[in-house]
């Protein structure tokens, strides 16, 4: 994803799928684009192995990306090949 929109949320009782879907509700709002892609810092997965890289928030997949700073989201749509 080059092109996506940052969204900031470091409120720690908010859950990660929450903060998505809500960052994604305003994408599609603003942009008038379905968001399908979302990138955390991996120390915002709350998964069993962060490091797996990858989990779900309805639609939207949420991938792992250490340029993303905490409390950051990037999101988007997906460049499809």
């Amino acid at each position: 994803m080059n092109v996506g929109m940052l969204w900031f949320d470091n409120d720690p009782r908010t859950a990660l799928a929450a903060k998505v879907a809500r960052a994604a509700d305003y994408y599609r709002q603003k942009y008038g684009l379905v968001a399908d892609l979302c990138q955390v810092n991996p120390s915002m997965l709350t998964g069993a192995r962060p490091d797996a890289g990858e989990e779900r928030a309805g639609k939207v997949a949420i991938r792992s990306n250490r340029a993303i700073l905490p409390g950051h989201l990037w999101i988007g749509t997906e460049e499809k090949n």
